[in-house]
């Protein structure tokens, strides 16, 4: 989702049309939303990451990632 905004900011600046790529930005946004939706209906109600939080959390490249079992 990340690269369908910086495409619309870029379109943007740049006083380019940015309607397709901004419906497409506008479509992730409702699916994440209904995604999120249907996670709180079933029970969710931890607090998600934010993408700095993410970005913190994910292991270095030279890190081994732990087992999953």
């Amino acid at each position: 989702m990340a690269d369908v905004e910086a495409s619309v900011r870029d379109l943007v600046n740049r006083d380019r049309d940015c309607t397709e790529r901004a419906r497409a930005q506008i479509d992730l946004r409702r699916k994440i939303n209904l995604l999120i939706g249907e996670w709180k209906a079933a029970g969710g109600g931890e607090v998600l990451p934010d993408i700095r939080e993410r970005v913190r959390l994910r292991p270095l490249k030279n890190e081994s990632r732990p087992v999953r079992r």
